[in-house]
């Protein structure tokens, strides 16, 4: 009954989200009413449940690896012609993956990187969003008379293109952009269907200097997306005082404007 009251008065100030309430199960609804703290962390995973269709145990996995506070803190970087052709692509994609549930060590080789996911892609995919759909490791394309492998390759549904990913244990390089451009040109050119748009790159890296991939990015007609991942789940507390520090700025800004 507690519950049922909290419920509600939580709810009925928000008469916006009632129909997204409506859509998920109670045990649904009592997960995100308990772990959540404003009304936009209560909208953020209704929508994100209701749109991925998410189990009880995946909507505790997104809030336990802080889903909506990578979405908020995200600065993901898209080359000037790509950000004006490809406006949705920020919703689609992550600036930060978290792939605590890989179980790989603090040092492992691209090897052992993919070895993983392709043990764990059901819990990658979900990671990836729902709209990914797995096509194949070590994707062969042939140019000229030589073979090329894609790490991984996935097809998104929604957007109805393909999604090369290419694994990086190491800091983003500039280079690395040169061979995604091959990859994307040769599976836009001999691969892509009639009916698909051009395909979308992710270079998925331990880690990455921001200034270099603006830099990297900056003349760069690819639809590529620099991305890091973690293999721990990140403290709360430090992407928390971000957000925080995002909305101060935000606020000394509208001062600034005012």
């Amino acid at each position: 009954m507690w519950r049922m009251k909290q419920f509600f008065e939580t709810y009925s100030e928000f008469p916006k989200l009632s129909p997204l309430v409506i859509e998920l199960s109670w045990t649904n609804n009592l997960i995100i009413l308990s772990r959540t703290s404003d009304e936009k962390e209560q909208e953020f995973y209704l929508r994100l449940a209701v749109s991925e269709k998410l189990s009880k145990r995946a909507l505790e996995r997104a809030i336990n690896a802080l889903t909506y506070e990578r979405a908020v803190t995200s600065d993901q970087k898209l080359s000037p012609v790509v950000a004006e052709m490809y406006s949705e692509l920020d919703s689609h994609f992550k600036d930060l993956y978290v792939l605590d549930f890989l179980n790989l060590p603090e040092r492992h080789s691209e090897k052992d990187l993919q070895k993983a996911i392709l043990r764990n892609l059901k819990q990658f995919i979900l990671e990836l969003g729902s709209d990914f759909t797995f096509v194949g490791e070590e994707y062969r394309i042939q140019v000229g008379n030589r073979d090329f492998f894609i790490d991984l390759l996935f097809f998104h549904r929604e957007l109805q293109c393909q999604v090369p990913i290419e694994l990086k244990v190491d800091k983003f390089q500039p280079e690395y952009l040169g061979k995604m451009n091959f990859y994307l040109e040769a599976l836009d050119r001999d691969v892509k269907k009639a009916h698909e748009n051009p395909s979308v790159g992710i270079i998925l890296c331990r880690d990455k200097d921001d200034q270099v991939v603006e830099y990297a990015l900056s003349r760069n007609m690819s639809p590529t997306l620099v991305s890091e991942y973690e293999t721990k789940l990140i403290p709360k507390g430090k992407l928390r005082a971000k957000m925080e520090e995002i909305y101060a700025l935000a606020e000394s800004k509208k001062e600034e404007d005012g």
